[in-house]
């Protein structure tokens, strides 16, 4: 992807439809030249893809704000913001957002952006289908499947913010360019069936040279995001008349469980992708191969000088040093709560949530409300791909959107919703064995657990998507469609507030931790943060320094818990469209029955 972006203004402004950030909801597509020339010329053709990915990359689209401010404050996640509670980074986040919100409220931002990728989409997708030959030409095909699957994901995102959105499947016209929200159930019937063209058009991962590269669109990842979008047809969220599921009979949920259930099967079944170790994974990612048929199943290509995945929510550099030269990372982190819902022995959790920052070239100890993402590193980067980041404000990192223990974990909660935990817990399992590798007798136990009940089994399925994908933004969507989006925030706060003052479950934790640096002259060395660990213990054992492990920093007013959320969730599942494109909208585009 990243060697054909340079096709992107060319096709774009041969086909007349580069879109102004003024204008996105207003321009109509224009020919400068005629889309048969464009669509009909496969590297041209080709281009218009990149054309619909240059949007995601755009300063306020992906890159710099969705990525970035979605699905913050969860039972798993956290923005390192949250205390200044009336701030407008923190209220995207504490479910009070403002509808002139200063990160959002502006007519180049994600809203607009993501409008704009899909106009270049519904350009690329008619032009394709006119004058690309796709029945007879394969690699034409696999444009309009990558081209209808791009849309598709930007539609997810949309309706993962926004909730019910303008639906804009065709180009904009003189007749469309005022459209009001749409019934969600319009876009998701739509997606559904172009997912399902879609996973006709493209190739199996490796199977062209095309999907040799988790950078373009395979039939996994169509599949797998079919999967997805299917799963939140058929769940709870909030509408202007409360939080329901569908009323449409199409989108029953047993019949979007079967949807997810044969495409995650479908994808088990090619063998085209598997899991690594929990460690490799994110290492591959870093490692900036790109290569198909591994747990990776597809990313969103940035290029070195663009993209702020470690910048915005990697672990923290707080100067320059050897592995890059920003002083970022750690926006947002891990909720601390989760640390301690892993098991010690779960690999994913020294990953998934790491306590030290980077400071002179050394790891430092946080408090213990700052457990930044450790899936994402600039070391990482540097040892996996030799590339130091020298860029003053993007690290250029793809963001990793699907992987397939995603689709094992999809696959197991709507087997176990059709046919019952027995026949779900080989895809529970196969996650489970790969976060304990060391110790099969202690998979068996949670196995024998889960597999008791149905309901039980549901619930290893919201605990296990927490321990999986932690700093990954998928919890917030999951927590909506299950209908647990206010319960599990509550429950987070009642924990983070037993952590702060040691009561129940974390009543054997020490007060302090105690570390050193270790032999290597820049890894620490950290006693004190498991249960069972002792203040006596690690004052005996010699370290060099020691400091009290605490949510709250001296002099905090908002305390940590009451800062997750400052309305409720459930009132406030979604943001709110932005005032700049309520005022543009012609009186067509309002916040109603969405608690602003």
């Amino acid at each position: 992807m990243k060697s054909i972006l340079y096709k992107t203004f060319m096709a774009l402004l041969l086909a007349g439809v580069m879109v102004s950030c003024e204008d996105t909801l207003e321009v109509e597509s224009k020919s400068s030249l005629d889309e048969s020339v464009i669509f009909s010329n496969p590297s041209l053709a080709e281009g218009a893809v990149a054309g619909v990915i240059h949007s995601f990359g755009e300063t306020n689209s992906y890159r710099g704000r969705f990525i970035l401010y979605y699905g913050m404050n969860t039972d798993i996640e956290v923005t390192h913001s949250l205390r200044d509670v009336d701030g407008d980074k923190a209220r995207l986040s504490n479910y009070n957002t403002n509808v002139n919100n200063g990160q959002m409220n502006s007519d180049n931002n994600a809203w607009a952006k993501f409008y704009e990728g899909i106009e270049r989409a519904n350009v690329a997708i008619r032009g394709l289908r006119t004058y690309g030959d796709v029945e007879n030409d394969p690699f034409m095909a696999q444009l309009l499947g990558e081209v209808l699957t791009l849309r598709a994901v930007v539609y997810n995102d949309l309706l993962r913010a926004w909730g019910d959105v303008p639906a804009r499947f065709e180009p904009v016209s003189a007749e469309t360019v005022y459209l009001p929200r749409s019934d969600r159930d319009v876009i998701y019937k739509q997606l559904l069936a172009d997912l399902d063209e879609a996973a006709d058009l493209v190739a199996w991962p490796n199977g062209s040279s095309i999907t040799q590269s988790t950078e373009r669109i395979n039939k996994a990842f169509v599949k797998g995001l079919r999967a997805r979008l299917a799963l939140a047809a058929g769940g709870f969220g909030q509408r202007p008349d409360g939080i329901r599921r569908s009323n449409d009979p199409e989108l029953a949920a047993e019949k979007m469980y079967e949807i997810a259930k044969q495409e995650c099967l479908d994808v088990i079944n090619s063998g085209t992708a598997q899991l690594e170790s929990f460690e490799g994974v994110f290492r591959s990612l870093h490692r900036e191969d790109y290569v198909a048929g591994k747990e990776i199943l597809w990313e969103i290509p940035f290029n070195d000088g663009r993209g702020r995945v470690i910048f915005d929510l990697g672990v923290r550099h707080t100067n320059a040093d050897k592995y890059t030269a920003q002083n970022r990372g750690g926006s947002n982190g891990a909720n601390p709560a989760i640390f301690y819902d892993y098991d010690v022995e779960d690999v994913r959790r020294d990953i998934s949530c790491v306590p030290y920052e980077w400071t002179d070239g050394v790891q430092v100890p946080t408090n213990m409300n700052k457990f930044y993402f450790g899936k994402y590193r600039y070391e990482w980067l540097f040892e996996e791909s030799k590339r130091r980041v020298d860029a003053p404000n993007d690290d250029g990192l793809n963001f990793l959107y699907m992987r397939y223990s995603d689709v094992l974990l999809m696959a197991a909660e709507a087997i176990n919703e059709l046919d019952g935990p027995a026949a779900a817990a080989p895809y529970l399992r196969q996650v489970r064995e790969r976060a304990f590798p060391d110790n099969p007798d202690k998979v068996d136990a949670f196995m024998a657990d889960v597999t008791a009940s149905k309901e039980a089994f549901f619930n290893a399925i919201v605990d296990e998507r927490a321990l999986e994908f932690v700093g990954e933004k998928l919890r917030k969507a999951d927590l909506i469609r299950w209908n647990l989006l206010g319960q599990k925030l509550e429950e987070s706060a009642q924990k983070l507030e037993m952590l702060e003052n040691r009561q129940g479950k974390y009543a054997d934790l020490p007060q302090k931790i105690y570390f050193s640096t270790a032999d290597d002259g820049e890894s620490v060395v950290i006693y004190g943060l498991n249960y069972g660990d002792t203040d006596a213990e690690g004052t005996s054992l010699g370290f060099s320094e020691e400091k009290t492990w605490s949510l709250n920093e001296e002099g905090d007013v908002i305390m940590y818990w009451d800062a997750l959320y400052r309305a409720d969730p459930d009132e406030r599942q979604y943001w709110p469209i932005w005032q700049v494109f309520l005022d543009s909208s012609n009186g067509q585009l309002n916040n109603d029955g969405y608690g602003y």
